[in-house]
């Protein structure tokens, strides 16, 4: 596969000739490729996944930094080797440069994702769960750099809400002070990434991925400063983990987390290995049944975003 130069990021000839035919990409994130799912059933996964925006009528760009370089679209080979390595880095927006200079590999997290995704000019992007505010913010104010991200990046991103093991309303209302869009496709609750309902509702409901477009073009005629737009897909009724498994299993999380000291940045993986390792594997399943309808919709999303006129 050939690759181009846009914006300081490679962008695969396959993805950027879609960009130049005004026809529909879906970014992706590799941070589940690399860190979210066991080995080797993350390369089917990340296959599966490309295959689902290829069915929508959508072109994949599967983000990752490769020995140093940003790409949007790997290759069969680079794919592998992002789910293979052992050394591949974990990179957030702000690692990203560092990564550069230091010539290493990383998967991208929302963050890294969809900047570098807005960065080649690809406009939707799917993932599982947002990052958000932590439990406990007043005391540790520990808030996921994806938001203040998408704060300030024009991209649509299809996800199935923030992780449970987030504080869900006091995310909702950090994307409300940075301006970020929050719609619900059809549905008017916000959905708990593992289960579709959080508890918390959304102001704004869409049917179709043809409003969803409908709103990104609302955006741009309106101008403003950059921000993402979140397009909130519950995980399917029948897919979610059991309610009471899930909030047993993370009250005990919460619990040894405070037990063994653990913070900072290691929480987070900490507590969705807790869950995975506790529910038996079911949220794991959950997870990967919420990304696949996020990432078909977002194929959706992208196919009625290049019927624009």
């Amino acid at each position: 596969m050939g690759k181009q130069e846009r914006a300081g990021v490679v962008v695969s000839d396959e993805v950027a000739d879609a960009l130049s035919g005004r026809r529909p990409v879906v970014a992706l994130e590799s941070t589940i490729i690399a860190h979210g799912l066991p080995r080797p059933r993350n390369l089917r996964v990340a296959r599966e996944l490309e295959a689902v925006v290829r069915k929508a009528g959508a072109v994949p760009a599967t983000v990752a930094v490769i020995d140093g370089v940003p790409r949007v679209g790997l290759d069969d080979a680079e794919v592998e080797r992002v789910a293979e390595d052992p050394d591949m880095r974990k990179l957030g927006f702000r690692d990203l440069a560092p990564a550069m200079a230091a010539g290493v590999s990383g998967a991208t997290t929302v963050s890294g994702t969809a900047f570098l995704a807005a960065r080649a000019g690809v406009r939707v992007f799917a993932t599982g769960g947002l990052g958000g505010v932590h439990r406990g913010w007043t005391d540790v104010q520990d808030e996921s750099a994806d938001l203040a991200l998408l704060g300030r990046t024009r991209i649509t991103v299809v996800c199935a809400g923030v992780k449970s093991i987030l504080d869900v309303p006091a995310t909702l209302q950090r994307l409300e002070t940075l301006g970020v869009g929050v719609v619900g496709f059809r549905t008017d609750r916000f959905p708990g990434f593992y289960l579709t309902d959080s508890g918390e509702p959304v102001d704004w409901t869409v049917r179709d991925a043809g409003q969803v477009a409908a709103v990104m073009r609302g955006q741009d005629a309106l101008g403003g400063h950059d921000c993402a737009l979140i397009v909130a897909n519950p995980v399917p009724a029948r897919d979610q983990l059991d309610r009471a498994l899930h909030d047993r299993v993370l009250a005990e999380a919460l619990a040894a987390v405070e037990r063994e000291g653990v913070t900072g940045q290691a929480i987070t993986p900490y507590l969705l290995a807790y869950l995975t390792e506790h529910t038996g594997g079911a949220s794991l399943e959950a997870n990967l049944a919420a990304v696949r309808g996020n990432v078909a919709l977002a194929g959706d999303i992208a196919v009625a975003w290049s019927r624009q006129p």
